[in-house]
């Protein structure tokens, strides 16, 4: 596990600065996480010291702030994701996380990080709740909405390689995301990536379709990162539909459902891995809570202490 501190993006997320600080208290608090805040430093330091952390949580003054809109081309490098990038880059810490503009974050990892050897484009894995306490993987959850069929290729190794490492599954099986699981099904991304795949390294089980997302079918889902973003936020809707239905006809009670609600809480899970690059960056739910955001402190402080993989 890395000694060197997890840098969070102070400024990004729905809830603000506050939600941002709370959290990195947290992480450091209850989780042993080290944690530095990159950001307005005349804005982070009293919310620091309302939590009488003032000397305990660094601050990294970075004076400008990505808005949630904005997709990361024109953003400043003295931008608090641009901050922690640099600092991500220098080895000056372990990881980036960030609960700002998913496409700011992807753009400025790329550029001030950069891709790993033989990596085009990064893709964000998310790890989905199965039935049982299994989990696969989704990738790309939203990095890359166009990419190429050779994209899909490397985003399905990238994935393999995260359940397996991360995960702790012995021989991942990936399926392509598509439209019926018969040979040719798709458009014309899936119908060119799938031989792609089938020629990998690694265990392909070919064409999956929606209602393969949560049953366990394979071990990572693969699909473009449109669609993924897609696919994971109606899995999240239909769990809370389906179980306040549940509760509010009577089934079962809101407390014999919580952990089932807890599995897709993104204080459980904390964030989704940007795979593919040459350093660690988790990217939080932009509505992340104190609790959310600590917890993504933590798996990137975990993630980043995993050896790095061999170019497949």
């Amino acid at each position: 596990m890395s000694t060197r501190p997890v840098v969070l993006d102070g400024m990004g997320g729905d809830h603000g600065p506050a939600e941002a600080v709370a959290g990195a208290v947290l992480a450091h608090r209850a989780h042993g996480v080290p944690v530095l805040l990159a950001g307005r430093g005349e804005v982070l330091l009293p919310l620091l010291r309302g939590h009488d952390a003032a000397g305990e949580i660094p601050v990294v003054h970075a004076p400008d702030v990505v808005p949630m809109t904005e997709r990361g081309p024109h953003a400043s490098p003295a931008s608090s994701i641009a901050v922690g990038c640099d600092l991500v880059r220098r080895g000056e810490a372990a990881a980036l996380v960030s609960a700002g503009s998913t496409g700011a974050v992807v753009t400025l990892a790329i550029r001030d990080i950069g891709c790993a050897e033989g990596v085009e484009r990064p893709a964000l894995a998310v790890a989905l709740p199965q039935a049982g306490d299994k989990v696969s993987v989704l990738v790309d959850a939203g990095a890359t909405a166009d990419p190429t069929p050779a994209m899909l290729r490397r985003f399905a190794l990238l994935g393999v390689d995260y359940a397996r490492r991360v995960l702790g599954i012995d021989a991942p099986v990936a399926g392509l995301l598509s439209i019926g699981s018969e040979p040719g099904k798709g458009d014309h991304l899936v119908r060119h990536a799938a031989p792609l795949l089938a020629a990998a390294p690694l265990r392909f089980a070919g064409l999956v379709e929606g209602y393969d997302v949560t049953a366990g079918t394979v071990d990572v889902i693969v699909t473009d990162g449109f669609t993924g973003n897609v696919v994971l936020k109606t899995v999240e809707g239909c769990v809370r539909t389906t179980l306040g239905m549940v509760a509010a006809a009577g089934i079962a009670a809101p407390s014999a459902l919580a952990p089932v609600r807890a599995r897709y809480d993104p204080r459980t899970h904390g964030g989704a891995a940007l795979l593919g690059l040459r350093g660690t960056v988790v990217v939080a739910h932009g509505s992340s809570t104190a609790e959310a955001i600590a917890r993504a402190c933590v798996v990137a402080h975990d993630l980043a202490g995993v050896a790095a993989p061999q170019r497949p």
